[in-house]
């Protein structure tokens, strides 16, 4: 059974975002972009109510910007998904959850250290530049479920 519910155009758009967010940072690294994707689509709490599709979630609005960098300034995400991309998409939609973003809300790239908390979220680990942060506890148990 899937994490979520999805369709093929979910899984190459979902790739997209992947390869745009962390290509760099190998096949390990797209899994926990993916992954943090999924929590926000599961999690309908804090900035994540109301989200219905992997679309909601990609293309959410917050603050007058998009949420994901990679759809504000386009670089590789408008590009075609890849094999690679959408096999790795799809394993995030039926069951992969890896730590540190497991139970991740949200991720970036400070090219700095990791601060200890964002936007008062803390701080759950960080793969190769990308910092990953949970939401508090008891404010979104849904994140935690399958």
């Amino acid at each position: 059974m899937a994490r979520v519910k999805y369709n093929d155009s979910d899984i190459a758009l979902m790739a997209r975002m992947m390869r745009a967010e962390a290509e760099g940072e190998g096949n390990l690294g797209m899994l926990m972009v993916g992954n943090t994707i999924v929590n926000r689509l599961k999690a309908n709490c804090l900035d994540f109510q109301d989200l219905r599709s992997i679309s909601d979630v990609i293309y959410q609005v917050q603050g007058g910007n998009y949420s994901f960098e990679a759809v504000q300034k386009g670089n590789v995400f408008y590009n075609r998904a890849r094999s690679n991309e959408k096999r790795l998409a799809e394993k995030t939609l039926k069951f992969w959850r890896e730590h540190p973003s497991k139970y991740s809300l949200w991720y970036f790239n400070p090219y700095a250290p990791c601060p200890p908390t964002w936007y008062g979220q803390p701080f759950a680990g960080q793969y190769k530049d990308h910092c990953y942060y949970e939401p508090e506890a008891n404010t979104c148990e849904a994140v935690y479920g399958w």
